[in-house]
């Protein structure tokens, strides 16, 4: 497929899914240019609320990403949410809101099980505030609640989000090794939703 694709028939909303380091951005922003589809970053979202506790910041970023989704899927558009997907209130919420405006929702996860390929992605790009640094440190805006003692394991965290995704159980679930150059992974993805 060339870099100008032609968007599935359908109104789509994508959740995007996978740890961090797996490529959800790098992907979402790929789709998102091909189909001229509206991404919402929640990472973006979340960093822009650093002068609040980082667990407040997480809830109000995922208040103000849903109420981007509805307005943006009332307006008829297509949609890319470019984050974790951890829970399953982000399933139900993202799928809820395709349905209500007409939308197919797919399920879109980035994997790629070498912790330590991630651990160098991560160590590699340009963090946000609210984003990872490597494998074993936990976002900026998180660090000061994990060095007094109230953080987890980082890496079996990681492993977790790694081994044990949040993902639906419906046919509208799409895994890509993430270790695959990205355009490639963009065309695997469009070609299962025009398939």
């Amino acid at each position: 497929m060339s870099t100008q694709q032609t968007p599935p028939p359908r109104k789509f909303i994508i959740q995007m899914s996978g740890a961090p380091g797996s490529g959800k951005s790098t992907l979402a922003s790929l789709l998102g240019s091909s189909t001229g589809a509206v991404v919402i970053d929640h990472d973006r979202l979340r960093s822009a609320l650093t002068t609040i506790p980082f667990d407040q910041a997480a809830r109000f970023a995922y208040n103000i990403q849903w109420d981007l989704v509805q307005h943006f899927a009332q307006q008829g558009h297509n949609i890319v949410i470019d984050s974790t997907c951890n829970y399953p209130e982000v399933l139900d919420r993202g799928s809820k809101c395709a349905a209500q405006h007409g939308c197919a929702y797919w399920y879109v996860e980035c994997r790629a099980k070498d912790i330590n390929l991630l651990d160098r992605r991560l160590r590699a790009r340009n963090s946000l505030p609210s984003q990872r640094t490597a494998v074993d440190s936990p976002p900026q805006a998180h660090a000061a609640v994990a060095a007094a003692g109230g953080g987890e394991d980082q890496r079996a965290v990681f492993r977790k989000w790694m081994e044990d995704p949040c993902r639906p159980a419906e046919d509208k679930v799409i895994i890509v090794d993430s270790t695959g150059e990205p355009e490639q992974l963009r065309d695997q993805v469009l070609a299962r939703m025009l398939g």
